[in-house]
């Protein structure tokens, strides 16, 4: 009987190596895969970038990855904040350092001084290490929703989602994501008490305090409505709607804190709102037009406003669909909170596709499938889709009016 060949044996050795490696180890794989593939990718571009407002011809790939809100944060990092708001020509409110939260410059500024490294390679670090942190989060974060094979695949398809090359620039999405994975696994885990410092952090990184709290007192009501199959002792529940409360409140601080420093007490609104201006000039922020403004100025009345309302609708479908219902209610109930945040505060441009990364845990609903095609066609899509937004939102061409 003839004996097998050496190449039968390779598969069934890869399979016991796999099933022998920790979960962190295989994420870490993951992670570390998809990063020399992205990386590949912006070197690429970054080769054949002409000169613009930031970097020469052709730069060196942290000089590259610093662009566009980077400066800001860098601004942040060296300078600190305004104490006089900027004023256009017409006695508007301009772009100021304000429209950026301190957690990331902060923590950047830091490192620099710890390690006398300049800004752009500790800015890319910084955010390369919370990119990896928050693979090895969502993994737990899934795999209390979903099986292991599906909670990998999801982590898959954070890695290499359209818009991962940010994770390894200068932004501040990355800290951002982390503290929001390790907040909604903290929520799910019902571990009250540790989120106050994580929301606190998370909150001023990124714009997110409200929308957690929205997501924290819907979670305070379901969990009272179910009580009796579900308890929900008197004092978890005052812990949990206290938790809520502190969200809120740190949802305001820093509008409160741009106030009080520029004696403006509009400072962080009108500042946000001058990133607006250029569409459809200067305005005041009244919440839920923002979305029909905008459908209005891309597509023009009736449709722009038929498109926005019927994107609401999908959205709202798309909650209930049995893929997304099994990601559990504190996913969806957080996903629901974040839209409506969206919706009422949010001017949708090219922008909108980063503004969206906060919904990421809808890629647990999207790793369901177990079909090897589906799940390769799946990656090679998004991998795709990584080459197409930095080609129209991060690469210059020109005066470029598609900020990442």
């Amino acid at each position: 009987m003839p004996h097998p060949r050496p190449a039968r044996r390779l598969p069934a050795a890869w399979h016991a190596r796999y099933r022998l490696t920790p979960w962190w180890g295989r994420v870490f794989v993951v992670w570390a895969l998809s990063r020399l593939v992205t990386t590949s990718l912006v070197l690429v571009l970054a080769s054949v970038q002409g000169p613009n407002a930031w970097t020469g011809a052709s730069p060196k790939y942290s000089d590259f990855a610093t662009m566009w809100d980077g400066r800001w944060y860098n601004i942040v990092a060296a300078v600190g904040y305004p104490s006089v708001l900027p004023v256009t020509d017409g006695g508007q409110i301009g772009e100021s350092a304000w429209a950026f939260m301190p957690g990331y410059p902060v923590l950047a500024r830091l490192l620099m001084e710890l390690t006398n490294v300049p800004w752009a390679p500790v800015a890319v670090f910084v955010s390369l290490a919370f990119s990896l942190g928050t693979a090895l989060l969502f993994y737990r974060l899934m795999a209390r929703v979903q099986s292991s094979t599906t909670a990998l695949f999801s982590v898959v398809l954070f890695c290499v989602a359209p818009l991962s090359p940010i994770l390894q620039f200068a932004y501040a999405e990355s800290m951002y994501l982390f503290f929001l994975t390790l907040a909604l696994y903290l929520l799910l885990e019902r571990r009250y008490w540790l989120l106050y410092p994580v929301i606190a952090v998370m909150a001023l990184t990124r714009p997110s305090g409200l929308a957690f709290a929205l997501a924290l007192g819907l979670h305070v009501i379901h969990r009272f409505v179910t009580r009796s199959r579900d308890p929900f002792a008197p004092r978890e529940l005052m812990l949990a709607a206290s938790v809520a409360v502190f969200s809120a409140l740190l949802g305001l601080a820093w509008p409160i804190t741009a106030g009080v420093v520029t004696g403006d007490l509009m400072a962080y609104t009108d500042t946000e709102l001058a990133w607006r201006a250029p569409y459809i000039g200067y305005v005041e922020l009244v919440p839920f037009t923002a979305w029909f403004q905008s459908g209005v100025w891309w597509l023009g009345s009736p449709w722009g406003i038929i498109v926005v309302i019927a994107l609401i609708l999908a959205f709202a479908v798309l909650l209930f669909t049995p893929a997304v219902r099994r990601l559990g209610v504190d996913l969806r109930l957080w996903v629901a909170s974040y839209g409506l945040y969206l919706l009422a505060v949010f001017f949708p441009q090219s922008s909108t596709f980063r503004l969206l990364m906060p919904m990421f845990p809808l890629l647990g609903a999207a790793a369901l499938p177990r079909s090897r095609v589906y799940r390769v066609s799946l990656v090679l899509l998004f991998i795709a889709g990584q080459w197409g937004w930095l080609l129209i939102c991060w690469g210059v061409d020109g005066y470029d009016w598609t900020p990442p």
